[in-house]
């Protein structure tokens, strides 16, 4: 089996893990492609020879390749998406994170997983991914997020000002430190601290959640994800961030945004001990009550 590995840094903690990751590989006869700057730390840190052809970012990830394991948190496979876009690799999540919604495979299930993997006894969670077009080049072709595209003041304590239209009928003008415009993937992270709601991860559908609203009658709002929303940014500075998931760039007044939802998914391995409401109530503690 022809599998890539990607991954950053880990703490000292996860080195039990990481090996045992690579001890199941190599039992099994794996072909690995490895993040280059990642297996120049794997040899360093786990003083071990890691058989295996080398990657370098943007390097493009082909179709021999017949699944992706990334080693990390939620934000690794957040980073590897730009690399894998539509190419529709498999992607499955080993977590040496905190929460883990994303890469929801702890050390414990680190065997049964690969055994899982090599069986192809497992699942694909399609997660859709939003597209940002505007009429400036923002992220040079990198313009999707598989969590939020939010806007942020830059500079000043200032509220901004942001015109939300859905299919060019005037949604709200929302004035506020900023807005989320988040995928059912994305509603579990900045969207729900915010006061957001959970949307399940196949209910094709955006939730619009106001950062800090200065109206207490403005609440999320959830639509169909085969709308089109544009939004126009205003305020006292001509400079905000934009963000996609943890990239961002810098929009003036001048930049018009489009949303839709991308043509294409990222695909999430499962397997039938993992299910979407049982990471809720175990990692957000969803729904707890001593009384039950």
């Amino acid at each position: 089996m022809i599998l890539a590995i990607y991954g950053r840094k880990f703490e000292d903690k996860s080195i039990s893990m990481v090996n045992l990751v690579f001890d199941e590989l190599e039992n099994r006869g794996a072909t690995l492609w490895i993040y280059d700057k990642l297996h120049t730390f794997l040899e360093k840190t786990l003083n071990r020879k890691i058989i295996a052809d080398t990657y370098a970012k943007g390097y493009d990830i082909n179709e021999k390749i017949e699944a992706l394991i990334t080693i990390g948190g939620d934000g690794t496979i957040l980073d590897v998406i730009t690399e894998i876009q539509d190419k529709g690799v498999p992607i499955l999540g080993m977590n040496t994170g905190r929460l883990g919604f994303l890469a929801n495979n702890s050390k414990e299930d680190v065997s049964r997983a690969i055994s899982c993997l090599f069986s192809k006894d497992y699942r694909i969670d399609k997660r859709s991914l939003i597209e940002l077009n505007s009429n400036q080049n923002l992220f040079e072709g990198q313009n999707f997020a598989l969590n939020e595209v939010s806007i942020h003041k830059k500079d000043s304590s200032s509220m901004v000002t942001i015109n939300a239209y859905v299919n060019d009928q005037f949604l709200n003008a929302y004035w506020a430190d900023g807005l989320i415009v988040a995928t059912p993937t994305g509603s579990t992270a900045y969207s729900l601290s915010c006061g957001g709601p959970i949307l399940a991860p196949n209910s094709n559908n955006f939730v619009v959640t106001p950062i800090a609203p200065h109206n207490l009658n403005v609440r999320p709002f959830i639509l169909n994800d085969t709308n089109t929303i544009k939004l126009q940014v205003g305020g006292r500075e001509n400079e905000y961030f934009v963000t996609l998931d943890s990239r961002s760039e810098t929009i003036t007044n001048d930049t018009v945004l489009t949303l839709t939802r991308a043509n294409y998914s990222i695909n999430i391995i499962q397997f039938e001990w993992q299910s979407f409401f049982d990471t809720i109530r175990n990692k957000l503690l969803w729904g707890i009550d001593k009384r039950n």
